[in-house]
């Protein structure tokens, strides 16, 4: 019996020398901090610190052990475990994360801390945009609550976003806060923009004229890109999938000087494999063959004052049409084919003014060029935008001011009727120039330590339509370190370039009717906004952000193809049409590597039309979205599982009349995906493979109307040009490839690569 109890007072001692205990204590900022997450990583065991900052681990030997402290707002520390670790307290200090503090500038043009922006600004990471690779900024953007990406052709799937149900003319997309993507570009230029170069993405929702001028009265999207770093660094990304798409993202660091520094960027895409899987006879996707080439550089100043210029060229060839199509038959009659060439140069700079602080000269130039043929039908256009500002952001006791001189000059050139002119009963080619010079003022003062006004005006002088005056104002209230809530209301307008925004005014067989008089279109607005940020003891952070908004327009340009099955007609709407709804995005950043980013929006928007007002809502417009981004890190293994995906409510389409039996609404619609990641053994190298589109959703088979007589040779219509019924064509269509609200590429898998060095 002595035996026995010897031998385990003997083991129990063996087992209690080979086990350890590792204490310690966290701080911040020279303070302890209590909910700090602390876990060994081969023992899959951890604690939280309490009050004191202090834990406590007990681990089962003392072989080297991986230590991990995080919390969220701060940098994660990693620490190897040695020997001594288990005789004498740890002290961790975590320092702040300031990917965490959301910086954002898009809301009031200085940068200030997201939580403490009078104006709602969403911020999406590249981290965030990419959990679903993709080639451009323009796909990325369906991982963003109440943003969809519309394809608005069957055949060449141009596109435009769309922002809380309105249409892509009523969205600014800035680059790093330029406006230089509007106009022609809106339909070709956002698919140039390639994810190798971004930093992160800002969206403001609602009117925002007060700020940017024309164009901005759903909401501004601003694509913010990298900034050159002072080492010799760089990133090639890579994928290729199952349809034989190939995207190649390249950046790389350059530091020219001590005080010079240039970022590079590169992106190609192609895609040369015509698929036709609904057998319609037409390519399911346009093949395209896309070069973009980014340069930045970043002089360094005296006084930190900052001179940044960067340039952009993109080069696109695209085309989409009946399988048996060639280059051959470009402009012809006999095989139907969409062939667009397109290239596109772009000047973006930012100069501070020396020896006055504050104030900086920004400028903006970009040339687009467009040749292409939509079957029978050439359009070559030539697009010219150039914008400069001279700002100044000042401190005025308690009075934040920022006021700036503005100017924008555009010059519009194509083949189309949109730029021709009588003189002397001649027709003449008579390109649109138009130069609007604007001031605009705004000030921000913290009314007491818990509330904030903001106020602004715009006067913006159009040559045709004289002065526009867009106002605005903001109030901010702030409930609790973490929690704030916002009113915004305000004004914006739109001056309208029909040909430059809808791309259906040039495909299929519709005949285009232009009102003499198109006023610019206006709008009141009003915005609330409640955000609040959860912290739990265990190290989660857990965000809502709820939007509400109301929008009235008037003037509104809405394309009628309804009046006449075979035009499209443009007007001033002489009613009123109205955006209203809700939004609702919830967040969380967990310890254990779970991330979570789940938006919900409902939108009612609609026009009215006749004496008594009757509601209708708009072609392509749903009411109800959610879109969703759910990541786990495991990492023993190590891997990261991406699941994002997008669900969209029933919207109308634009059939031909009433005899057309295509549905007259789209269905309850999901493209849903899946990505793995994987670090490989080779130090920086990830390895990664996922699935698109895992449900293989794709609109119904007959989204073209007669696709087997594109050129409507078969069609019999009467003396005003409407198509009759005949026993061939029973239904009186005519060919159309704008019946479009989903893409039509189905299920592709992909793998991928990421290097960095």
């Amino acid at each position: 019996m002595r035996v026995i109890l010897f031998l385990s007072l003997l083991l129990s001692t063996l087992l209690t020398f080979s086990q350890g205990q590792v204490r310690g204590v966290v701080k911040a900022n020279n303070a302890p901090l209590p909910g700090a997450n602390v876990y060994i990583l081969e023992e899959k065991t951890g604690t939280i610190s309490d009050l004191n900052g202090e834990f406590l681990l007990s681990i089962k030997n003392r072989e080297e052990r991986t230590l991990r402290i995080s919390y969220v707002g701060y940098k994660t520390v990693t620490l190897k475990l040695s020997a001594s670790s288990f005789q004498k307290p740890i002290i961790i200090k975590l320092v702040e994360n300031s990917d965490l503090n959301e910086v954002v500038i898009t809301g009031n043009l200085r940068e200030m801390r997201k939580l403490d922006s009078p104006i709602p600004v969403e911020l999406y990471t590249k981290s965030i945009l990419t959990k679903n690779p993709s080639p451009n900024i323009f796909e990325s953007l369906e991982r963003v609550n109440g943003v969809r990406p519309q394809i608005n052709c069957n055949v060449c799937n141009t596109g435009d976003i769309h922002i809380n149900g309105l249409e892509g003319p009523y969205t600014m997309i800035l680059l790093d806060g330029m406006p230089i993507v509007s106009g022609l570009s809106t339909v070709y230029g956002l698919s140039g923009i390639p994810n190798g170069i971004l930093e992160q993405v800002e969206v403001v929702k609602g009117p925002s004229s007060a700020l940017y001028g024309s164009e901005a009265l759903a909401g501004v999207i601003n694509v913010i890109t990298k900034l050159p770093s002072d080492s010799l660094s760089g990133e090639i990304d890579a994928y290729f999938t199952s349809w034989q798409e190939l995207n190649v993202d390249a950046s790389l660091n350059t530091p020219l000087s001590k005080k010079v520094n240039l970022m590079t960027g590169v992106n190609h895409f192609r895609y040369d494999n015509p698929i036709d899987n609904n057998k319609d006879n037409f390519t399911d996707v346009t093949l395209q063959n896309r070069v973009s080439l980014f340069n930045k550089l970043q002089i360094k100043r005296q006084d930190k004052q900052r001179l940044n210029i960067a340039t952009r060229f993109f080069s696109e060839e695209r085309w989409g049409g009946e399988m048996q199509w060639t280059k051959a038959f470009s402009g012809g009659d006999s095989i139907y084919g969409e062939h667009i060439k397109t290239k596109r140069a772009e000047v973006i700079a930012l100069y501070d003014i020396p020896r006055v602080k504050g104030l900086a000269f920004q400028f903006s130039y970009n040339n687009h060029t467009q040749n292409s043929f939509y079957g029978t039908t050439p359009y070559h256009a030539n697009q010219q935008i150039g914008f400069g500002q001279l700002l100044y952001n000042k401190q005025l006791g308690g009075y934040r001011i920022i006021t700036a001189l503005a100017s924008r000059y555009s010059y519009y050139d194509d083949n189309t009727v949109a730029t021709e002119d009588l003189e002397e009963n001649t027709v003449i080619n008579s390109p649109e120039k138009t130069l609007i010079p604007g001031v605009f003022v705004q000030v921000e003062k913290a009314l007491s330590p818990r509330l904030n006004l903001l106020t602004g005006m715009r006067v913006d002088r159009h040559e045709r339509h004289g002065e526009i005056f867009t106002p605005r104002v903001a109030l901010k209230y702030v409930l609790s370190e973490h929690a704030v809530l916002r009113l915004n209301g305000g004004t914006g307008f739109r001056v309208v370039n029909i040909f430059t925004e809808d791309h259906a005014a040039l495909t299929g067989a519709r005949e285009l009717v232009i009102s003499k008089d198109i006023k610019p279109e206006r709008s009141k607005s009003i915005n609330f906004n409640y955000e609040q940020n959860f912290y739990s003891l265990s190290g989660n952070r857990f965000t809502v952000d709820f939007n509400s908004w109301y929008t009235h327009f008037d003037n509104q340009i809405i394309p009628d193809y309804e009046t006449n099955p075979n035009q499209i007609r443009y007007a001033n709407l002489e009613n009123y049409a109205v955006s209203r709804g809700a939004s609702i995005n919830f967040s969380t950043v967990m310890a254990n590597g779970l991330n979570a980013l789940v938006g919900v929006t409902y939108t009612d928007v609609y026009f009215t039309e006749g004496e008594e007002q009757v509601k209708v809502q708009p072609l392509l417009s749903e009411n109800w979205s959610a879109t969703w981004t759910i990541s786990k890190r495991l990492n023993k293994i190590p891997l990261s599982i991406d699941y994002t995906g997008n669900l969209y409510g029933p919207m109308r389409l634009p059939v031909l009349g009433d005899l057309d039996p295509r549905p007259e609404k789209s269905p309850w619609w999901s493209i849903q995906n899946l990505n793995l990641s994987w670090d490989s053994p080779i130090k920086n190298l990830v390895l990664s493979a996922g699935v698109k589109n895992i449900l293989n959703f794709t609109p119904a088979k007959n989204s073209i109307a007669r696709a087997h007589d594109p050129f409507d040779k078969q069609v019999v219509f009467d003396g005003e040009g409407n198509p009759q019924q005949t026993s061939e064509n029973p239904h009186a269509l005519t060919f159309d490839p704008s019946y479009v609200y989903a893409p039509n590429q189905g299920r592709r898998t992909y793998v991928g690569l990421n290097y960095k060095f």
